[in-house]
């Protein structure tokens, strides 16, 4: 499975905005969301409409390092339980966002968190994420949840660079994911090529696309996986099945979710 196209991510963001933006139209914005410990529906929107102009605002401005939040216009949401202004406001700033990233294209730098420092990369993160939060709020309101097979398989790598970098820098959660001779098997059974080896290390895990056995195998159907794999839904949960070490996946799942 391989990188979607940068004009894809920004279609995405729409997309999966106008989509989260529906089921929350309407919903009640104190209905807790499950899935997000803490969090109501209100809360969920503005995490999602927030992140959508903080990247959106550095890639403008080029930004050469991380821009303070209190820096951002309207990141905090409109006051109120109004879910149609709440929906507005969401929509705004992903659209403005996507401008921003198109005018850009992919390869103008600016600063990101992570391993490269492109606009590619705020483009990526932002569809993945609202796509993952649409997930979130779906849950919520107890509606069903689908998402394309490439957004979906890719939502799944990307998680692995990103916790692999995480291990890279230090982080104590993510330094555990280690130990030799012990693999993980993520298996889409319904999309061919959807499969992820993860191989522990003793100075860490690598990952790569492969069929191979491993100590524990995840598989099922790819929009399942990916919710399982991001901490959506139980890895038993949504006709996944578990094949052997279940210690193993529960191990990779609690040091793989930075709290």
């Amino acid at each position: 499975m391989t990188l979607l196209a940068h004009a894809r991510y920004c279609d995405e963001i729409l997309a999966q905005t106008d989509r989260l933006g529906a089921l929350v139209e309407g919903a009640d914005l104190t209905r807790r969301v499950p899935s997000c410990p803490g969090w109501n529906l209100r809360e969920l929107v503005v995490h999602v409409g927030g992140a959508h102009r903080w990247a959106g605002e550095m890639v403008r401005g080029r930004a050469a390092e991380e821009l303070p939040e209190d820096q951002v216009p309207g990141i905090e949401g409109p006051a109120g339980e109004d879910a149609a202004a709440l929906v507005g406001w969401l929509t705004a700033g992903a659209a403005a966002t996507v401008d921003a990233l198109r005018a850009a294209g992919p390869d103008t730098e600016v600063w990101t968190w992570a391993w490269e420092r492109r606009a590619a990369f705020w483009a990526r993160r932002m569809a993945h994420e609202t796509a993952v939060h649409r997930a979130d709020a779906a849950l919520a309101t107890g509606t069903a949840y689908d998402v394309a097979p490439g957004l979906a398989a890719d939502t799944i790598t990307e998680w692995l660079q990103i916790v692999a970098f995480a291990q890279a820098q230090g982080d104590p959660e993510a330094a555990e994911l280690r130990g030799g001779g012990r693999s993980l098997h993520l298996h889409a059974t319904d999309v061919p090529g959807a499969e992820w080896l993860i191989e522990f290390g003793e100075d860490g895990f690598t990952w790569r696309h492969a069929h191979e056995k491993a100590t524990v195998a995840l598989r099922g159907p790819l929009t399942e996986l990916m919710l399982a794999f991001n901490r959506r839904q139980k890895p038993d949960e949504g006709g996944l099945e578990v094949l052997g070490d279940r210690g193993l996946l529960d191990f990779w799942l609690e040091r793989s979710s930075f709290g």
